[in-house]
């Protein structure tokens, strides 16, 4: 079909060593790119899931230096490429090197946790992962939230509420941006004492069909509760979305450079904006700051 590559993404951290090595083993006798497998260290199972897939034959695997790594990181590099060394699978990689990078994070991981910034409680082995299967990213954005909320006391219920939202919500996958989503809805659910009392936009959204067609049918009592009597859109929801794409370009023109200028301007307006000025200025030397576009002067 065209594809560079295929990416394997483990988001809860939930596959096993042997069902990585029956996966990777089956794709490698049906295709011939590079396979690459993510996962998160959440469940504890990370480096073992690594292992028996690169001995499959798998090509890519995704890690983090040691002080950024476990929990709902990635599994640690170090021990993986010291494991690999001798072997047919040897990365090459210099551990004297990787310890020179290890010890320039680890003060920095040591005020992370000092400031609070990096929370212990997402650095460890959570079962919860195998029993709940939320991503490991998801778990600490909800740790954040329930921060925010002072109801750290209530990570547990909110855990257990995740798979009830997910389920309501017809399976949708827990991955960007539905992962925040449903975390979100299941933290409103457990902190107000009332289920679906408040629903965020994007939840309401998503009921109404403007991410497409959930894997499962969602039940009207569940519809009622988030919509109302709003309809649910049955066509393709971008179908809806008027033609935008001169409208960008027209609005951005004075920084185009290139056609992927004005994508990055349609989805990320104010991020873009600032990338452009910086660019300007480190190319041409003008800082967007002094110009003056009334009178199109620039001082010198």
């Amino acid at each position: 079909m065209g594809a560079d590559s295929i990416c394997l993404k483990d988001m809860s951290g939930i596959l096993t060593p042997y069902y990585a090595y029956e996966l990777v083993s089956k794709l490698k006798n049906s295709v011939k790119i590079p396979i690459q497998l993510h996962t998160h260290y959440t469940s504890g199972m990370g480096s073992m899931t690594y292992l028996k897939a690169i001995e499959a034959g798998v090509d890519v695997v995704d890690t983090a230096i040691s002080p950024m790594a476990l929990g709902t990181s990635q599994p640690p590099t170090e021990p993986l490429v010291a494991s690999l060394q001798a072997s047919e699978r040897d990365s090459g990689l210099d551990l004297g090197v990787l310890n020179k990078i290890a010890e320039h994070f680890r003060p920095i991981r040591d005020k992370y946790l000092a400031s609070g910034l990096l929370d212990p409680k997402v650095l460890g082995v959570d079962v919860n992962a195998l029993v709940y299967q939320v991503p490991g990213g998801m778990l600490s954005n909800l740790v954040s939230q329930l921060k925010m909320q002072n109801a750290v006391d209530k990570y547990d219920q909110v855990l257990k509420e995740v798979p009830r939202v997910r389920e309501d919500l017809g399976y949708p996958p827990l991955v960007t941006p539905m992962s925040q989503m449903v975390g979100t809805q299941a933290v409103f659910n457990v902190v107000l004492g009332e289920r679906y009392k408040m629903v965020p936009k994007e939840i309401k959204a998503y009921v109404k069909g403007e991410y497409g067609r959930p894997t499962v049918a969602i039940s009207e009592d569940i519809k009622k509760k988030i919509i109302g009597e709003e309809e649910v859109i049955e066509c393709r929801p971008a179908d809806l979305i008027a033609p935008q794409l001169e409208t960008f370009k027209k609005e951005m023109q004075e920084y185009y450079e290139q056609e992927e200028d004005v994508l990055s301007y349609g989805l990320f307006p104010p991020v873009a904006i600032e990338y452009f000025k910086y660019r300007q200025a480190q190319k041409y030397k003008i800082d967007s700051e002094y110009v003056d576009k009334s009178q199109k002067t620039y001082p010198v």
